[in-house]
């Protein structure tokens, strides 16, 4: 039996590495653009919504406002209880503006909330929505700019860099990367097809004018995964989206505890999964099959099967070294992924159980139902 558990997840892993989208590839990258090569921030205005982001605001700010002159920086304070709005305030930049969020109207999430909030300031050709905790280097927005400009694209946005600091991090921080691309293949995702769409929250430069064309942020007001909601808005409408990586956008939250990673993916998993227990069943198999399989099968007394789970390990670690070379990973933490898969299915079950129980999803104190 375990010889034909093999074989299958020896068809899927030649199948995945064969796909001419190759998931498991890098191509999609951006880096800053040279000092100099301004393309008219004065067209772009950031919201940035933030709640309880004291230990982290003054970096965002200040990193942003050195892109160069944007026409304004709109941070909406969502109910912060750390003084977040005052610490913003008192940096004294001459482009920011700090507005008090109010409480979230029944069906909206905290985040859309408040960039609706945002949005109602925001009078320029370009909107760009940034996460309180994402640092941005010098050039970045720029190099977003033009390639917005340049591919005549309506929504652009950028995977961030996230701390692989602690051991956690690193086992499991590079395979979050990974298994986004397995789910939103980049190049689908970045293609004229709506079927595929993607963005990353963390960072996001979108055309005003296509923003309002979808009704603002109330056309995705109760959306968790709002990223890839509104990029799907917008390919649904005709317009064209890119998402790509890049070293120039870091988080600053650090995820440094197995308990903080796990909130982290429990939060939206099910969503991803669109709360259907069918698929839950499915992905767990497919997973098993995939990571859990190959490892089993290689104390296995078949000469055959032990063979044929060497190979799937091997077309294993090929199709996960991309991500850890782009992030400077050292290549053996390859041979860790079926642990880290098998730690996120424990975590996509955490979201289910926790949806069954009444909890949409929760998230900075705050918790939606069902």
């Amino acid at each position: 039996m375990m010889f034909y558990w093999a074989v299958g997840a020896a068809v899927i892993w030649t199948a995945i590495l064969l796909l001419p989208w190759r998931p498991w590839a890098v191509s999609e990258q951006i880096s800053a653009a040279a000092p100099g090569a301004l393309s008219g921030l004065e067209d772009v205005t950031a919201l940035i919504p933030a709640r309880d982001e004291a230990h982290c605001i003054t970096d965002t700010l200040q990193r942003l406002a050195a892109q160069g002159h944007l026409a304004r920086i709109v941070l909406i304070d969502d109910e912060s209880s750390d003084g977040t709005g005052d610490i913003a305030r008192g940096l004294g930049l001459d482009s920011l503006q700090v507005i008090s969020g109010q409480r979230p109207p029944p069906g909206w999430s905290g985040k859309l909330w408040a960039l609706e909030q945002g949005l109602q300031h925001a009078t320029t050709p370009y909107i760009l929505l940034l996460d309180a905790d994402i640092a941005l280097a010098p050039g970045i927005l720029d190099a977003l700019l033009g390639k917005l400009q340049r591919e005549s694209r309506d929504l652009v946005s950028v995977m961030a860099a996230l701390s692989m600091a602690t051991v956690w991090e690193r086992l499991l921080i590079p395979p979050f990367i990974y298994f986004f691309k397995m789910l939103y293949p980049f190049a689908l995702a970045n293609s004229a097809s709506p079927r595929v769409a993607a963005a990353a929250g963390g960072c996001i430069l979108i055309r005003r004018d296509t923003l309002l064309a979808l009704g603002g942020f109330a056309a995705l007001r109760d959306a968790l995964i709002d990223d890839c909601t509104l990029a799907r808005h917008v390919k649904s409408a005709g317009g064209s989206t890119w998402l790509g990586l890049s070293r120039d956008v870091f988080a600053a939250r650090p995820y440094p505890t197995l308990a903080s990673i796990w909130n982290m993916v429990a939060r939206t998993a099910f969503t991803e999964l669109r709360y259907s227990i069918l698929l839950l069943l499915l992905c767990t198999v497919l997973l098993v099959v995939v990571f859990v399989v190959p490892v089993v099968g290689l104390a296995s007394a078949d000469n055959t099967t032990r063979g044929l789970c060497v190979l799937v390990m091997a077309a294993m670690v090929r199709s996960y070294l991309p991500v850890l070379r782009y992030y400077d990973r050292p290549q053996l933490w390859a041979l860790t992924l079926p642990i880290a898969a098998t730690l996120y299915l424990a975590m996509t079950w955490t979201s289910a159980l926790r949806y069954f129980r009444g909890e949409r999803s929760r998230w900075k104190n705050r918790t939606y139902q069902r």
